[in-house]
């Protein structure tokens, strides 16, 4: 595609690959949405004070361990999660890693602040470390926000653009919204995207902290997902969902049920459909009123009656704990797994997304 070429069509997700609390890849995704196997497990001790006993964890995952001792050392855990789930990706298929790598393949990666711990940590080596040196400058990297979509593109080969947007449960679904946007433009011929969340002990204290955590809400958890993107009508593309729209919005004013309700509407309207065609949604599970408010939003947006006759995955609350900025792309993942298991034709997908910052937001997908 040259870059004055301008993709009319909407783009077509044709692969996707997770690392979860299920476990690392699309297979293990899979498994444990078809047992609907719940994954909170006991914090280990090892990680000091913590303001919950239990959270949601990728089991077993060392970044050493997974990616292997060349380029690790200095590695921090969002980042090895992160280019984890490209690499299981571009394995899964020789085409994934011949559309989705070289100079026209685009990243794009939503997060909330990158890595909490690094910043934490590399604040507090430089005010304790001995001198000359205090801090290492291995480390520094972690600490923007950036760092584990450049690591990626570093390791498999992402010559296009790459790009981090920051918006914490919605952060998904900004990355796919400038997938899109990126295809469109002709800035791209493919775009690997996707977002990550880790679970360290400062992002538990964090959250903690926050006024959400006020009220009871799922364990925290942690993973990415990664999806590729491509303009419609691609050689041998093995669709296996289009997608119809992606709206974003701002609460000013206090009134999430309202805002996001507003933004559901307008989704609907781009992608053409009705509100009774949706059957099947997967919220963010934002906790407290927030994660009320979503909820609320969805059955109003789809008629009333509509939360009732569609299946909302709470994917963050039942299964994989309170994924933070990997839960909206792990819900579109949710939606994609339900649909390979019990095929049935096209069917409606919608993924909705609330944020404390103020951030609401959807997705309307045609699943293959």
């Amino acid at each position: 595609m040259s870059p004055t070429t301008v993709a009319t069509r909407r783009p077509v997700i044709t692969a996707w690959s997770a690392v979860s609390p299920f476990g690392v890849g699309r297979a293990a995704f899979n498994a444990g949405m078809a047992e609907r196997r719940a994954t909170a497990a006991p914090l280990d001790p090892a990680l000091g004070p913590m303001p919950h006993e239990t959270a949601c964890l990728v089991p077993g995952f060392d970044v050493r361990a997974q990616l292997g001792k060349k380029g690790t050392r200095s590695m921090d855990r969002v980042t090895g999660l992160t280019v984890t789930a490209v690499g299981q990706l571009l394995d899964e298929a020789e085409r994934n890693r011949r559309v989705g790598t070289g100079e026209e393949a685009a990243f794009v990666l939503g997060t909330t602040t990158g890595s909490a711990q690094s910043m934490m940590d590399f604040t507090r080596e430089s005010l304790t470390g001995d001198k000359p040196f205090f801090v290492d400058p291995a480390r520094f990297p972690n600490t923007v926000m950036n760092c584990a979509a450049g690591q990626s593109a570093i390791w498999y080969q992402l010559k296009g653009p790459n790009t981090t947007v920051a918006g914490g449960r919605s952060a998904g679904l900004h990355a796919l919204n400038y997938a899109r946007r990126l295809l469109s433009t002709g800035r791209a011929r493919a775009v690997l995207c996707g977002s990550a969340e880790e679970f360290t002990p400062a992002r538990a204290w964090l959250e903690h902290r926050s006024a959400e955590r006020e009220t009871a809400g799922a364990a925290l958890g942690e993973g990415g997902a990664v999806l590729l993107v491509e303009p419609a009508g691609g050689e041998d593309q093995p669709v296996l969902a289009e997608v119809l729209a992606v709206e974003l919005g701002v609460e000013l004013d206090g009134d999430t049920r309202g805002a996001l309700a507003r933004t559901l509407r307008r989704a609907l309207q781009r992608a053409e459909v009705t509100p009774d065609e949706v059957s099947a949604v997967a919220c963010s599970g934002a906790p407290g009123t927030a994660g009320e408010a979503e909820l609320t939003a969805v059955s109003e947006a789809l008629g009333g009656s509509g939360a009732d006759s569609a299946r909302i995955t709470h994917l963050p609350a039942e299964l994989i704990g309170d994924t933070g900025a990997a839960a909206t792309t792990l819900g579109i993942a949710t939606l994609l797994s339900e649909a390979e298991r019990a095929p049935s034709g096209d069917r409606i997908g919608l993924i909705t997304s609330v944020d404390r910052a103020g951030s609401v937001g959807c997705a309307v997908l045609r699943l293959r």
